[in-house]
């Protein structure tokens, strides 16, 4: 038997104050929190969509872990499908041009 579809993250959640207030604090934990909330979305669904396990999430979401690392915080934001005019500047792809501002000596 093939195991159900992990739903999305519906795009309107981006909407609500308390998921953007949530990213401008870069408060990960209150982040899933409210997404769980405002979705039918378990823990081990947000596990399956951002690669970070069940216990770490409660973890997070209880406030007894942080989540500092810029691979994690990058890997999470791609898995919640945060859209980019909300992670800020700092993890936006951009494509590789050279050395912008430097002489090319």
């Amino acid at each position: 038997m093939p195991e159900a579809a992990v739903p999305g993250i519906p795009a309107e959640v981006w909407d609500d104050p308390l998921a953007q207030q949530a990213l401008v604090e870069r408060d990960f934990g209150a982040l899933c929190l409210r997404l769980r909330e405002l979705t039918s979305l378990r823990q081990d669904d947000l596990a399956l969509l951002t690669g970070l396990s069940q216990p770490y999430l409660s973890m997070l979401e209880s406030g007894r872990r942080r989540l500092t690392s810029i691979d994690k915080i990058v890997e999470l934001l791609a898995g919640l499908q945060v859209p980019p005019e909300l992670t800020g500047p700092m993890l936006r792809v951009r494509p590789l041009t050279g050395h912008a501002g430097r002489d090319a000596h």
